[in-house]
């Protein structure tokens, strides 16, 4: 249950690209393992089936790169590599967000774009002794939120908005079974918008998924 009362409609839904966000009140993550990564282990190119809360594929996700380069960057980086990914409209057949992950070792990024380069935002990790602390930035680096984790919570994200004391949504991996969790290394997550209706914003917010996935849940 969310308590705050907050306005964060930052701009009108006026991009295509960003309509999609505008509906659903929670999306669920769900990474997809091919049979060669769960028998050798080895980490292939990301790919997340997207799904609305009454489980209606919507987006799917995919991790770009080829060619004997991007295998490297894979099997030597692992968590730490740089990458591109894709978000599609299932539904339309057609890109709706750019991801771009920079190379950092420490202070993780993911840089989120429209399909035809439009700075959105970007998502930053920021210093902390023992907790998780990302902030959500605009396209001029301007604080929209921050994802915030709890030390005894290590798979949940708070959604918190500036100036606000309680949290707007929440962001969690969700348990995949025994089997799953042991074997497959594959991830699932929920998101809450909760009182997050920026469309912008929430897209924002989806994208963080992918690099809360890579930096603090994939098997380096």
């Amino acid at each position: 249950m969310y308590t705050a009362a907050v306005d964060n409609a930052l701009v009108p839904v006026s991009d295509a690209s960003l309509v999609p966000f505008a509906r659903p009140s929670r999306l669920s993550v769900r990474q997809r393992k091919r049979w060669l990564e769960i028998l050798t282990s080895f980490d292939a190119k990301n790919t997340y089936a997207v799904y609305d809360e009454a489980g209606n594929p919507v987006f799917n996700v995919q991790e770009q790169g080829k060619g004997f380069g991007s295998f490297l960057k894979r099997l030597f980086l692992r968590s730490m590599r740089p990458f591109r990914s894709s978000v599609e409209d299932l539904s339309a057949g057609t890109q709706l967000l750019s991801l771009r992950r920079p190379f950092r070792f420490i202070f993780h990024r993911l840089e989120v774009s429209t399909a035809d380069g439009k700075p959105l935002g970007a998502l930053q990790k920021r210093w902390t002794w023992f907790r998780r602390k990302y902030t959500v930035e605009g396209p001029g680096g301007e604080e929209l939120a921050t994802l915030f984790g709890p030390f005894f919570r290590p798979w949940t994200f708070k959604i918190m908005l500036p100036g606000q004391e309680h949290e707007v949504g929440l962001i969690q991996k969700k348990w995949s079974g025994l089997a799953k969790e042991m074997f497959t290394q594959a991830d699932n997550f929920w998101i809450e918008f909760g009182q997050v209706t920026d469309p912008r914003l929430r897209a924002i917010l989806f994208s963080a998924t992918v690099l809360i996935d890579v930096v603090h849940f994939e098997q380096g």
